[in-house]
């Protein structure tokens, strides 16, 4: 069964098509890279795919599911993560702090607000092996407005992936990161097992091409690539549209 089936998907706003008849299929654990120019359409493709906006026409499938009318809480309980251009955190609360509520969202645990966060001592024990993971640990008590914005972009892409989604859809993840901080990035997500599948937007080409398999190009809402990272280097359209080759 595909992870992904979109169905001649197409969104409107007033007289201009943002995203047009635009359809194609991810499998099981595999990693999506969509390109394109500013204004191609990637962004309003992700809103929605996650339930942000509703399509005028066409269908998206999950699993087998038909989710083209789902709210993006309901997509978000079926296990799909998405993480957005522009940090979204608690601030004023510790590193460990979000990564223990971003867990306790995820799971059946839910806080009593009379009890200490030490007695849950199972959620404790996974957030501190995710913080090790990404090499936050020693950041864990600083609250998270002292963090700098490339921490941050770490930290928001790192409690998407701490909620058990097994479909991740990344908005321009490595935007802020160092060159270093994003090869780590790279490296973590090739690390990941084919449990997860992901689809990435990102404008950094070493990135995209160190995680993607399958890279889709986007040209004013419509798909004008869609293949090996190899035939999408090669294509003449796709090196008209990044370089003005004629």
């Amino acid at each position: 069964m595909d992870a992904l089936v979109v169905e001649h998907l197409t969104k409107d706003f007033g007289g201009v098509r943002a995203v047009n008849d635009v359809s194609f299929t991810v499998t099981p654990g595999e990693r999506l890279a969509i390109i394109g120019p500013n204004g191609a359409g990637k962004t309003t493709l992700f809103q929605l795919l996650s339930g942000m906006l509703t399509p005028t026409a066409g269908r998206i499938f999950v699993f087998g599911k038909d989710i083209t009318k789902l709210p993006a809480h309901r997509r978000a309980a079926l296990g799909i993560g998405r993480t957005f251009q522009i940090t979204n955190l608690f601030l004023n609360l510790t590193v460990l702090d979000n990564v223990l509520l971003a867990l306790e969202a995820g799971g059946m645990t839910r806080y009593n607000l009379v009890r200490p966060v030490s007695s849950y001592k199972h959620l404790l024990t996974q957030a501190e092996a995710i913080l090790h993971q990404w090499n936050l640990s020693h950041r864990r008590d600083v609250p998270v407005r002292s963090l700098s914005y490339g921490e941050q972009r770490q930290l928001e892409i790192m409690l998407t992936l701490s909620q058990n989604r097994s479909f991740l859809l990344l908005d321009e993840p490595t935007c802020g990161l160092s060159p270093d901080e994003a090869q780590s990035f790279v490296s973590i997500i090739r690390s990941f097992s084919r449990d997860f599948t992901v689809l990435l937007i990102d404008h950094d080409m070493d990135v995209t091409f160190g995680i993607a398999e399958k890279v889709m190009v986007l040209h004013y809402g419509t798909v004008v690539a869609f293949g090996s990272p190899e035939e999408v280097k090669g294509n003449a359209q796709v090196q008209e549209i990044y370089m003005g080759v004629d």
